[in-house]
């Protein structure tokens, strides 16, 4: 009888051993599954908190604060679990040191993916031209700069070229020029020309008032006299303007008549030289030759 009572102790006793393995484990569980749930709920709260700042400077805290908060439960479940992290804080040190030689460029992405968020001169939502590239800015991250193009294509710039580069704003401002560049015949009255464009910029609700729309003569072409005409628009409504003024434009000079020419060429074989033969055919003539 003592022989069972002392078995079943000694089975309780390996029972709760084995038991008290698993409870390291589980607390590393537990606080790694506690990290992720706060970091997202870190995101969620600067999204609803911080509407002041710009979406690409919430992108930034919501990305640092997140990571910073799992990283922190991460490495908490880690020593839970027995990892001495001072052995690795030494290794770390010699490794950090070869990486730094071996990412130079990494290094010089980040420090100029640091300027262009203190610059401010890109932002999330922007539109922008780089290096013949035009797009929607997805993203600034620490290593580049991911543009969306009008024809769904991910382009990535590496932060570096961003702040070596030319870049061209398309959306900063709150208004933006149309262009229009046109011809019109030489036998055109010009001060006519000028009311019809005019009339054309009034008609066109899409066109703003001010700054008023405006004609400069650009000089005389090979077959026409040259203008610029210059209406201006919301940026929501460029695109839409920018296709619908050249239909009111075509519209209203065919309404007036007034001709826009195509280009005009002489040939000329010197006063020296025999002139070109021409020969005229007629209707009837060509009708009797087939």
């Amino acid at each position: 009888m003592q022989a069972i009572k002392d078995w079943l102790s000694n089975l309780n006793l390996a029972a709760l051993s084995k038991a008290d393995q698993y409870v390291p484990l589980l607390q590393a569980a537990l606080l790694i599954g506690a990290g992720f749930l706060l970091a997202r709920l870190a995101r969620f709260t600067i999204n609803r908190t911080f509407v002041s700042l710009t979406a690409q400077q919430r992108l930034l805290l919501r990305r640092g604060v997140s990571y910073a908060i799992f990283l922190l439960f991460f490495i908490s479940g880690l020593k839970e679990l027995g990892f001495d992290f001072s052995v690795l804080l030494g290794a770390a040190g010699i490794v950090t040191l070869a990486v730094g030689f071996a990412s130079q460029t990494s290094v010089s992405n980040i420090i100029s993916g640091l300027f262009l968020v203190m610059e401010r001169s890109v932002e999330v939502g922007d539109i922008i031209t780089v290096n013949g590239r035009t797009g929607e800015v997805l993203t600034v991250d620490l290593l580049s700069t991911k543009l969306r193009t009008f024809d769904n294509l991910l382009v990535r710039i590496p932060n570096e070229t961003m702040v070596k580069a030319e870049i061209v704003n398309l959306n900063r401002f709150p208004i933006r020029r149309i262009d229009v560049k046109l011809g019109v015949a030489y036998k055109e009255d010009l001060r006519k020309v000028k009311e019809t464009l005019l009339g054309v910029a009034d008609r066109n609700p899409l066109c703003l008032e001010e700054p008023t729309p405006l004609i400069i003569a650009q000089g005389f072409g090979e077959s026409a006299i040259n203008f610029q005409f210059s209406v201006w628009a919301t940026k929501e409504n460029y695109l839409e303007l920018l296709n619908s003024i050249h239909e009111d434009i075509k519209r209203s000079f065919d309404a007036a008549h007034i001709e826009i020419p195509f280009p005009h060429r002489t040939l000329y074989a010197g006063s020296a030289g025999e002139g070109f033969p021409v020969r005229i055919i007629h209707e009837s003539q060509k009708h009797e030759s087939l």
